[in-house]
């Protein structure tokens, strides 16, 4: 018995047309889907919504929720902004760096290249609030990954018993890239 692959993931949005065409414009997806109701159909609650659905390549679903009876939208604010987010793939490098250029020349504000050993990514901010990682893959990926793989247990059992970074993947910051 195991998971396929991730059927969608949902987030909440301020206004659904905006989100739509924001993520056509900027990220190129597709609207495929859209669900109104007046009840949720899991706990039959009175409360209108409009759920939304954005083609995010490979067969990937990016949902939102837009909740017009809810109090505004927020954050967790115990929780930093760069930990939650929606990170996509990209091919390559100069995939990633049109992504930044295209964004960038829209007015979305972008930081980065940053280089993360096995890939390389930008992070921006969609119009809701949720933080954006573009990813590709480093030309070096597959050792790298390979290299993290034998190492990812350790790690966590060392995390765990200390609370702080252990150093097994330090290799992955070895290395000086041209941004």
């Amino acid at each position: 018995m195991n998971i396929e692959r991730i059927h969608h993931v949902a987030y909440r949005c301020k206004d659904a047309k905006e989100t739509v065409e924001w993520y056509g414009k900027m990220l190129h997806m597709d609207f495929v889907l859209a669900i109104a109701e007046d009840r949720v159909p899991s706990t039959k609650e009175p409360d209108p919504y409009m759920h939304i659905f954005l083609d995010a390549g490979g067969g990937n679903v990016l949902a939102f929720f837009e909740l017009p009876t809810k109090a505004p939208m927020g954050r967790d604010p115990n929780t930093p902004e760069w930990v939650q987010h929606i990170a996509f793939r990209v091919k390559d490098r100069d995939t990633l760096l049109a992504y930044k250029a295209h964004l960038e020349a829209n007015g979305v504000k972008v930081l980065g290249v940053t280089d993360h050993g096995a890939f390389h990514s930008i992070y921006f901010f969609d119009p809701n609030g949720h933080r954006l990682e573009l990813a590709c893959p480093d030309p070096d990926e597959a050792n790298m990954l390979k290299r993290m793989d034998e190492v990812k247990w350790k790690m966590l059992e060392d995390w765990s018993k200390t609370k702080r970074a252990p150093h097994h993947a330090d290799f992955l910051h070895q290395r000086e890239f041209a941004q």
